[in-house]
C-alpha cells in the first residue's frame, strides 16, 4: 500500500510504503464507539458530591410540635424537603474508569487511521522544516498542502518547534506519535503525519509476534 510524500512547500516528491495491517484495515465501528466512550468515561474526575441530610449543617431538633399548630408536621431542618437540607439521590465521587484490552484499543487506532486513509483525510509529509518556532511559516505548510482545520499534526517524538508553531492556529494540535488516541483522531478532519511519525505508529501498532511453544525432549 502506497501513499504519496509531499514537502513542506506542498509538492509531491515521493511514494512510501505504510502498513496495510495499519493503515488498510476494514473499520470496526463498534470497537471504535467502546475505545471513545472509554477515553471520554476514564477523563472525568468523578468528584461531584452533595451532602446528605445527616452531613448538613444544622440542629436535628424537632422544628415545633407535631398537633396543634395549624401548620403541616416537620421533621428537623435537615429535612431534604426544606431549603438548606440534604440532597436526595445526590452525586458522590465515584470512578467513571473503564477498562479495555489492549489488541482493543489498538484495534480501534487502527480503525481510524485506516478510515482516514481511504478518505484521503490522511496526508504524509517528510518534515515541516521548522528550525524554530514561526506560526506564520507553519500556516503557510498547511496552506499549501491545501489542508483545512481542524488537523491533526503527528510528529515521530515530541518537536517543541512544531507544536509552538501550531498551538496558535485554531483548531489545530500537535501530538507525538506514542500519543495517539482515539479521540483527537476522531474530533480532526485530516492527519497530517511525517514519515518518521508513520514509522513510529506502525512499529507501535504493528502485529506482535506469536510465542512458540517450547519443544519437549
Amino acid at each position: 500500500m502506497q501513499i504519496s510524500v509531499y514537502n513542506n512547500a506542498g509538492q509531491e516528491i515521493d511514494k512510501v510504503d505504510i502498513d496495510a495491517a495499519i493503515f488498510g484495515v476494514e473499520p470496526n465501528e463498534a470497537v471504535v464507539h467502546q475505545a471513545l466512550v472509554r477515553q471520554l468515561a476514564n477523563s472525568r474526575q468523578g468528584t461531584a458530591d452533595t451532602k446528605t441530610r445527616r452531613e448538613v449543617s444544622g440542629s436535628s431538633r424537632k422544628l415545633y410540635r407535631q398537633k396543634h399548630t395549624g401548620m403541616a408536621r416537620a421533621g428537623n431542618k435537615r429535612s431534604p424537603l426544606r431549603r438548606g437540607g440534604g440532597v436526595i439521590f445526590g452525586p458522590h465521587p465515584r470512578s467513571y474508569r473503564q477498562a479495555m484490552p489492549k489488541k482493543m484499543r489498538r484495534l480501534a487506532i487502527r480503525s481510524i487511521l485506516s478510515a482516514r486513509a481511504a478518505g484521503e483525510e490522511l496526508k504524509v509529509i517528510d518534515s515541516f522544516g521548522l528550525e524554530e518556532p514561526k506560526t506564520k511559516q507553519m500556516a503557510q505548510v498547511l496552506q499549501a498542502l491545501d489542508i483545512k482545520a481542524p488537523v491533526l499534526l503527528v510528529t515521530a517524538d515530541i518537536d517543541m518547534n512544531v507544536f509552538k508553531s501550531a498551538r496558535n492556529i485554531a483548531k489545530v494540535k500537535t501530538l507525538p506519535a506514542n500519543m495517539l488516541n482515539v479521540v483527537d483522531l476522531i474530533s480532526h478532519n485530516t492527519l497530517l503525519m511525517t514519515v518518521d511519525a508513520v514509522r513510529r505508529v506502525e512499529a507501535m501498532l504493528g502485529e506482535e509476534p506469536a510465542v512458540s511453544e517450547a519443544k519437549t525432549s
